[in-house]
Parts: C-alpha cells; sequence; structure tokens
C-alpha cells in the first residue's frame, strides 16, 4: 500500500453507531451545511477515529481563511514556552518585551493577555488596529505605546486583532525566532498539518458574503496584501483535517501536558458580559469554553447542549472547531460565507447541538 493510499484510508468514515453517534444526527448535519449552499468542510472525530469528513464545493485540501478560529493556535505556543520553563505566564509582558511597559502596561501579565484581560483590546481603536494590521511592526509598535482602556485585569473586553500580535510579539522575543518558523517547528511538523498557514498559502478559498453581508469585511479578507500578511489572529488559513487534529491533539498528550491543557482550559470569565462583544463568553487562558450557564437561551457556536470542559474557537460566525473531552469529541466546521447578521451564530450552535443530541 502506498503512503498515498494509506493516508486515504485514514480518512475513511467509520459507521456512525460504531462511534456511538445516531445515524440521524450525521445525516442531518450533512443536509444542513448542503443546504447552506457555501462552499465547506466538515470533520467529525469521536474517540479519535472519523465518524465525518465532508467538502462542500471544495478540495479537502484547500484551506479555509479561520478568522479567530485560529487563535488558539499561538495560544498553544504560549503554553508550551510555559511549559518548558522559558517564560511564566504571570510574569509582566514588558519582563519579555522591555517596550512594552510604556504608558501604565508595566503590570500586564501574559496571563491576562491570554484571557482577554489585559486592558488592550486594541491600540486606539479597532478600526485603526486593523488598518495597521497588514504592517506587523506598526502594529507592534502601536500597541507598546498605547495606554490600558481599562485596568488590567478587571473584566473581560476580546482583544479582536491585539491578541495574536501581543502573543505573537512575546513568543519572537522569548525565542528569538520568527513566529513563523516557531508555529512550524512545534505545532505544524509534529502534528503533520501540511495545508495549515500562518498567512495565506498560494490557493485558499475566497470569502463570499451572503445577501446583505459584510462587504468591508470580505473585500478585506480577499486583498492581496491581507493575504501576505502575518496578522495571527485573523489570518491564519488551514483546512477541517488540519483543524480536527490539532483539537484531537489536544485532547491528549500530543502538544501540551495535561497540566498544561487543564491550565489552558481554566474558565477565566462566569457570566461578566465582554466589553467588546457585549455578550457573555465563558473564556479561558487561549479558548472560548462551552456550557450554557447565565444566559442558556443564548445561541453558542458550541451548542446550548455543549458541556461545561468543551473548548474551542469561533472565527467570525464562518469558521468553528471545538473538542469535548467528556464526550472525546471533535467537530470542525470551515466555510467562506460571511453573513451580515449573527445568523452564522445560532446556525452554528444548531449543527453543534445536532451532534451533541446523537451522542450516546
Amino acid at each position: 500500500m502506498t503512503i498515498e493510499s494509506e493516508a486515504r484510508r485514514a480518512w475513511d468514515e467509520l459507521p456512525a453507531e460504531e462511534l456511538g453517534i445516531t445515524q440521524r444526527a450525521v445525516r442531518t448535519m450533512i443536509e444542513m451545511v448542503a443546504a447552506r449552499g457555501a462552499a465547506a468542510q466538515l470533520v467529525v472525530l469521536r474517540h479519535g477515529r472519523v465518524l465525518l469528513d465532508r467538502s462542500f464545493g471544495a478540495p479537502r485540501d484547500v484551506p479555509f481563511l479561520l478568522f479567530s478560529a485560529g487563535k488558539p493556535l499561538t495560544a498553544v505556543l504560549v503554553h508550551q514556552l510555559a511549559e518548558q520553563g522559558l517564560l511564566s505566564l504571570d510574569a509582566p509582558v514588558a519582563q519579555y518585551w522591555p517596550d512594552f511597559e510604556k504608558n501604565y502596561k508595566q503590570d500586564i501579565t501574559v496571563r491576562q493577555v491570554l484571557q482577554h484581560r489585559s486592558g488592550l483590546p486594541y491600540a486606539k481603536s479597532l478600526y485603526r488596529d486593523a488598518l495597521l494590521a497588514p504592517d506587523w511592526n506598526r502594529s507592534v509598535r502601536a500597541l507598546a505605546a498605547a495606554r490600558p482602556h481599562h485596568a488590567p485585569g478587571r473584566l473581560p473586553a476580546y482583544h479582536t486583532l491585539s491578541y495574536g500580535f501581543l502573543l505573537g510579539e512575546l513568543v519572537q522575543r522569548v525565542t528569538g525566532r520568527p513566529l513563523r518558523d516557531v508555529l512550524h517547528e512545534r505545532v505544524l511538523r509534529p502534528l503533520g498539518l501540511r495545508d495549515t498557514h500562518l498567512s495565506a498559502p498560494p490557493r485558499r478559498m475566497p470569502m463570499r458574503g451572503a445577501s446583505g453581508g459584510p462587504r468591508a469585511l470580505q473585500w478585506a479578507a480577499n486583498r492581496r496584501i491581507a493575504g501576505r500578511a502575518v496578522i495571527p489572529a485573523a489570518t491564519i488559513s488551514s483546512t477541517a483535517r488540519d483543524l480536527a487534529v490539532f483539537y484531537q491533539a489536544l485532547l491528549g498528550t500530543g502538544l501540551l501536558s495535561a497540566d498544561s491543557i487543564a491550565g489552558a482550559c481554566t474558565p477565566s470569565a462566569n457570566g461578566e458580559v465582554d466589553r467588546v462583544l457585549g455578550n457573555r463568553i465563558r473564556w479561558s487562558e487561549g479558548f472560548q469554553l462551552g456550557g450554557n450557564e447565565n444566559d442558556p437561551e443564548r445561541a453558542r457556536p458550541m451548542g446550548r447542549l455543549s458541556s461545561r470542559r468543551a473548548f474551542g474557537h469561533n472565527g467570525s460566525n464562518a469558521c468553528l472547531g471545538w473538542a469535548d473531552p467528556d464526550r472525546d469529541l471533535v467537530l470542525v466546521y470551515l466555510t467562506n460565507r460571511l453573513e451580515g447578521s449573527p445568523e452564522g451564530s445560532p446556525y452554528q450552535c444548531e449543527l453543534s447541538d445536532t451532534l451533541l443530541a446523537g451522542c450516546h
């Protein structure tokens, strides 16, 4: 058997009942994604084995832009460095990046950045950060010169773009190497993720807006300059297979020790309203968490039925990846469809809940 045929066999779908999922749930998920009429990839793993590996209007090896669903990759690098004693999560960021202490930021810790609690969700405004984003050096200098918008540690405020620049620059300062090289050496190569890229690969699915969709976001996502740029919180691209392998590794100890994974998934916000997003997110130190307390009726990407220990990340209500340790389950859904309303989040919620309701 050739290596190529062996790789294909590894992704063969297994019978749903063999993996403890109802066939009805599987059929409904496939119908939901097909009916949406957008390019998409859908992968579900149970007990590390393939339940679903489907592609809709896109080859399986062509990456999709992850938006914020790529944030956990950079966060995992920081946890790896902490695990190896190369940095401390409770140390000030300025200990590793001296210029960062300007304008009352000397006490902001690495952990607070991971938790979206640094007080620095943007430099001056999200709009200005977006304009600077294609230029790494200007973005980093702006954050180093910025003043916190509220007291560090006091409340969660989603670091839409600053998250990747703050953590990415930290990784570069600690390792003395480009973020691209560190990500490849510590995550992509060990897991065999050949279709995951820090910036746009030679081919990637172009984003498409639904009727009334966000034209500005679609335009920015498809710009050539944005494609070449390194914007870790927004422009990582991957396939559903690669992202599923990443989450499966986090269910074990393929990337982090059990203690480090537990630390990364420790809740840092429970019931607080995020200052930027305006709703309640169960944040941890690099992930969004499952569970439906405090606002049980609100649609959540990981599902209303998600367990409190589920962890993952949504990306602009288009892309989603999560893992559930209690059910030994991984779901990744990637699409190029951008919504002009919050419709994407209820859709992701329904997709996740369809799977969760079918588990036994």
